[in-house]
């Protein structure tokens, strides 16, 4: 068992930012202090308007307000894009002492209306064009007051001092199963992956954020909305992913928190247009949500770049470790985080610690706890210096008829490792006879081996593949190679959907 201590992140900032990262255990404590601290700093850009943390603060008092009775724990779901109104009513519910159930903005009439009996829904906060598909729930369940997120006020509310076990938050996330539910995350667990995201780093305070992220995501919300917050920060909203470099040339953003397929996009853009497509102030990448290559890491930084991969779960309210040595240890997903404590049993990652949700909400989980403890259903290993490295998913793990177990994760890093593989998938195949295989599927990195046509790159991929292929344990190895002419499946999240089936 390991019990992080927060002093091993001491090296990598000065000292006095570093003693500036105090712990809060509720966000009212938390932005009652980022309000008075640094009132007259911008905090929120949004279709080109700039609020201050000052101005945020009379907005969130006026939605407080507009709330009305909120007990402590009252169930408030927010509705809404990504924007300056969702940043007010999100702080508004939390700091009132309710919970903001936070729906994804995708979310068709049925499923808002079945989250809203799922999760004990009071009252609802929406954008007005998703309206439409709030008819279920107006049709049958008119009890649940319904809040235009554009709705202002000029009563100001004050905010609730709230105990730290106060729930504070429900994100969806798939949990161990992969089915969809949500994490219920107090104000303590909140606040303590809000402070995980200033370690590792030297530039903390008062830096330039864009966001990318959708708030709905435990990523977003976190890493990307509440640090940004905490830290004094100004937060660029960019509303569609499309204006993403268009953006990043108007705001110059100082950190980028993304996942690993936009910063594939990214990297290839700026090969192609030079470094300004990532804006000349861009000093550091905070990369995760999936794994991340050690391609990129290295390229990044030759563009003068830190890309600083990291993992979390949105059970951990998202952070559980971060890399500050990403180019010593590019295959490591850090330090973990401290106020936690880790254990590995049978190569599974267990968890207990400040940041961990208080349960799911509306379904059951069975094993997701043992004794206690949070069982990630990742495979993972620890070296000598404490730095943690993913091996793979348990519920990935292929049985060979022989009785091996292989896992799909720790065979793709081995691939991974060529410069021009962006992705990969190793799964259960059949081979012509019927009889199973593994077999790989890969995704060509656009940037690399530009001097080939299409069936050379092919080609050189497959053979250079082939040679990875033979150093690895037998059966391990994989019997068939396909290079694709598109990208995989992606969730919400950007990250790479594994088959579900034995393909043929």
């Amino acid at each position: 068992m390991q019990t992080p201590d927060k002093e091993i992140f001491r090296q990598y900032t000065d000292e006095q930012t570093f003693e500036r990262i105090k712990e809060f255990t509720t966000v009212s404590a938390m932005w009652e202090h980022c309000a008075r601290e640094f009132k007259d700093a911008p905090a929120i850009v949004d279709e080109g308007k700039t609020r201050s943390y000052a101005e945020l603060d009379a907005d969130v008092a006026g939605f407080r307000t507009l709330l009305g009775d909120c007990p402590v724990g009252t169930r408030v779901a927010i509705f809404a894009a990504n924007s300056y109104d969702f940043v007010k009513a999100y702080l508004a519910v939390v700091t009132s002492g309710a919970t903001a159930a936070i729906f994804p903005a995708h979310l068709p009439a049925e499923a808002v209306f079945g989250c809203c009996m799922m999760f004990g829904i009071k009252k609802l906060v929406y954008q007005a064009d998703f309206e439409p598909r709030l008819a279920i729930v107006k049709a049958k369940r008119p009890d649940i007051e319904l809040i235009p997120v554009s709705a202002v006020s000029d009563e100001k509310k004050p905010a609730v001092a709230c105990e730290p076990k106060t729930p504070c938050a429900i994100v969806f996330t798939g949990g161990t199963t992969g089915r969809s539910k949500g994490a219920l995350l107090s104000n303590d667990a909140v606040m303590q992956g809000t402070i995980n995201g200033c370690y590792g780093y030297p530039d903390v305070f008062g830096q330039r954020y864009l966001l990318v992220l959708p708030l709905s995501h435990v990523f977003g919300l976190i890493r990307n909305l509440m640090t940004s917050l905490y830290t004094g920060s100004a937060l660029y909203i960019c509303r569609n992913n499309k204006d993403m470099f268009r953006d990043v040339a108007i705001f110059r953003p100082t950190i980028l928190v993304i996942v690993p397929a936009l910063a594939e996009m990214a990297l290839t853009l700026s090969k192609k247009f030079g470094r300004n497509m990532l804006g000349a102030d861009l000093k550091t990448i905070i990369c995760g949500a999936a794994p991340v290559a050690p391609f990129l890491i290295k390229e990044y930084d030759k563009l003068g770049i830190k890309l600083l991969p990291g993992y979390g779960l949105t059970e951990s309210a998202n952070l559980v470790s971060g890399n500050p040595e990403s180019i010593r240890k590019p295959d490591s997903v850090g330090l973990p985080f401290p106020n936690q404590e880790i254990k590995i049993v049978d190569g599974e990652l267990w968890l207990k610690g400040r940041n961990m949700m208080e349960g799911y909400v509306g379904v059951e989980e069975p094993g997701a706890y043992e004794d206690g403890w949070f069982r990630t259903g990742d495979l993972v290993r620890l070296d000598e210096e404490g730095y943690l490295y993913i091996t793979g998913r348990i519920k990935e793990i292929i049985v060979l008829p022989n009785g091996e177990n292989v896992s799909p994760a720790e065979v793709e890093t081995h691939f991974n490792a060529l410069p021009f593989i962006q992705d990969s998938q190793v799964f259960e195949a059949r081979s012509a006879l019927g009889e199973p295989i593994l077999a790989l599927e890969v995704v060509l990195r656009p940037t690399e081996l530009t001097d080939m046509d299409d069936e050379a790159r092919k080609a050189f991929a497959v053979s250079e593949l082939e040679k990875v292929n033979r150093t690895l344990p037998g059966f391990s190895q994989v019997s068939r190679i396909v290079v694709r002419d598109t990208d995989f499946e992606r969730s919400p999240a950007m990250k790479i959907v594994r088959y579900k089936h034995v393909q043929n």
